[in-house]
């Protein structure tokens, strides 16, 4: 038997790496989101090195990923990941809403980088995420992907973690969001990057294409414990049960 002691030990070595455990985490229940709802294939923007496509492997999900990340180095992580999968299909991208070209600022932590210029909020809150570089990386939309790689919306879930880019990535799938059975969003509750759309606005969005409220992540979090960001799922209305 494990002692609390330990246990004590093991969360605190999970809470440096931002990572958690609990009786039933987060990819484990939306894993029975997918599964409940039929859904077949996840459209992955914004996938780092791959820890969001993994976690919902481990949590049971056996249906498409389509993981979409423009750095560089995250994407050879993500490409290595991705290829031991025949489900997993890596694409070296950003998405917005318009097909181009942009910098992206490469942050210290690799996963706080975005398209838009950082503030100073944000290095103050994680300073590990302080710009260290940038890159010019191609950019589609999410219309395109989805008729590239031959998605059905009306089967698919829309994560979108692009950090602070989300209403652009929303702007280049234009009507065929209402078509998503499911659509993840990163929501930022205070500005952390220039020219970003905050919670509200981002949520009244998706309400008015059709989605109602599924479920809400804490995120990031300042040194003050001011929640900065969380993970809000949103399923389409007439997928939602009654009562």
């Amino acid at each position: 038997m494990i002692s609390d002691a330990a246990k004590l030990l093991v969360r605190r070595g999970l809470t440096r790496l931002d990572l958690s455990i609990g009786r039933d985490p987060q990819h484990a229940r939306l894993a029975r989101t997918l599964a409940a709802l039929d859904l077949t294939a996840v459209l992955d923007i914004g996938a780092n090195v791959g820890q969001y496509a993994g976690l919902l492997r481990i949590g049971g999900y056996a249906g498409r990923l389509v993981s979409c990340e423009p750095l560089s180095a995250a994407y050879g992580e993500l490409a290595a990941r991705a290829a031991k999968d025949p489900a997993w299909t890596p694409v070296r991208t950003a998405v917005g809403a318009a097909e181009g070209t942009a910098t992206i600022h490469v942050a210290g932590n690799s996963q706080s980088s975005s398209l838009l210029p950082m503030r100073q909020s944000h290095v103050d809150a994680d300073p590990s995420s302080a710009i260290v570089g940038s890159e010019e990386v191609p950019v589609t939309t999410v219309r395109d992907l989805v008729d590239v790689h031959d998605l059905d919306p009306a089967r698919t879930l829309l994560k979108v973690d692009t950090q602070g880019f989300e209403s652009a990535v929303l702007d280049g799938a234009g009507d065929l969001l209402s078509d998503f059975a499911a659509v993840q969003l990163e929501l930022s509750y205070v500005p952390l990057y220039d020219g970003q759309v905050l919670a509200d606005e981002l949520l009244a969005r998706v309400f008015e294409a059709g989605f109602a409220f599924w479920s809400i992540e804490p995120g990031f979090a300042g040194p003050d414990g001011r929640l900065l960001q969380a993970d809000a799922l949103l399923v389409r209305r007439d997928l939602v049960p009654a009562g």
